[in-house]
């Protein structure tokens, strides 16, 4: 490596780490000052609030990484601008890649590593610290308990896919019913739909209930058959259905796909693509990081001498805030159907990446 790429590599680390730091810290404080009341009211353990809170460290660290590299590559190549090194690096023969392509390896590197900790260890810490604000709280009495779920979907014994409208815990009744069972190659066998489903003594009891059965070629055997009502051999109980709950960001890429597959003949075409948004979301937002650094370039080499520190900063701040404006936009697009899942999750990207590339192309 020329000592000209460490020395820029040094300033990025530098900055960068220190931003992390700043910001992980800025991040504790002020959720653990929002949730004080709560977390005096149940008399929380410091050390469950220490386990706690660096469980939730990894989430920090992949939200607030992107705008650390912004920071950083401002302040970085600001600073050289400042004091004319670039000018240099110019006349002797560099180009902008050469000058830059530390900062860029950079980012390349910390997105695939943001990837691998967002499929890998992301899920696991979401989950845990969950299950640590679940005994934070055992003190008080669950809001939880009292209410209703709607829109609950679960993964069922005997490949049954359950589509429940509203599932009342006290009441132990679900209400908007539609049970899919498939066979082993995913291909629709039975199909139920009932208005209403009681659980007593062990046994469900369904009201209003309409059975349709399928062959192998997805016709229907006969007429539907309708229940005024009946009882139906299902193994899950209300507990089941709480605990089974799907819920996407505890999965991984390979368990969301391969749920996204097992609901694909469902005909639940609106949860099939919000679960495609977030499965291309996976992919496309680790390499936040990237298209910061790169945006960072054009407006770090065109930076001002005079206050560099606050413009650096006060930049920062735009650029990243109309980015993911503009990320939240298309995925809420996506989601409502305008735009195909993967163009919804990549839409902000692709746009940084091809504005990046001109603004730098144009630099003199």
């Amino acid at each position: 490596m020329r000592i000209l790429d460490r020395y820029i590599l040094k300033s990025i680390l530098i900055v960068f780490f220190s931003c992390l730091f700043i910001f992980i810290f800025l991040y504790i404080i002020i959720d653990l000052f929002s949730h004080l009341d709560e977390i005096l009211k149940n008399k929380a353990p410091i050390e469950l609030l220490i386990k706690y809170y660096l469980a939730y460290i990894p989430i920090i660290f992949i939200q607030v990484s992107s705008v650390a590299c912004l920071i950083s590559t401002l302040y970085t190549f600001g600073n050289l601008n400042r004091y004319n090194e670039i000018i240099a690096m110019r006349a002797s023969g560099l180009n902008i890649f050469s000058i830059t392509k530390t900062a860029i390896i950079f980012g390349l590197i910390l997105s695939l590593f943001i990837f691998w900790l967002n499929d890998k260890f992301l899920p696991l810490s979401l989950s845990l610290t969950q299950k640590i604000k679940e005994q934070i709280e055992a003190g008080r009495k669950k809001v939880q308990n009292k209410e209703n779920i709607d829109n609950l979907s679960i993964y069922g014994l005997k490949n049954r896919l359950f589509f429940i409208n509203t599932f009342s815990i006290p009441e132990n009744t679900l209400k908007g019913i539609t049970i899919l069972e498939h066979d082993e190659k995913q291909n629709i066998t039975k199909k139920i739909v009932a208005d209403k489903g009681i659980y007593k003594e062990g046994l469900w009891k369904f009201y209003r209930c309409i059975i349709y059965e399928f062959d192998e070629n997805g016709q229907m055997k006969q007429e539907p058959q309708y229940f005024e009502e009946i009882f139906l051999p299902i193994n899950e109980t209300p507990q089941d259905f709480l605990t089974q709950k799907q819920q996407p960001e505890f999965m991984n890429i390979s368990q969301l796909d391969n749920y996204i597959w097992k609901l694909s003949k469902s005909g639940a075409t609106k949860v099939i693509r919000n679960l495609k948004v977030d499965l291309y979301q996976r992919f496309t937002s680790p390499f936040n990081c990237l298209i910061m650094i790169l945006l960072g370039i054009p407006f770090s080499l065109k930076m001002k001498r005079r206050a560099m520190g606050l413009a650096s900063f006060g930049l920062a701040m735009m650029v990243g805030f109309l980015y993911y404006v503009l990320n939240a936009v298309s995925i809420a697009f996506g989601k409502a159907g305008f735009l195909f899942p993967f163009l919804a999750s990549s839409f902000s990207q692709i746009s940084a990446l091809l504005l990046s590339l001109y603004l730098i192309n144009r630099l003199p």
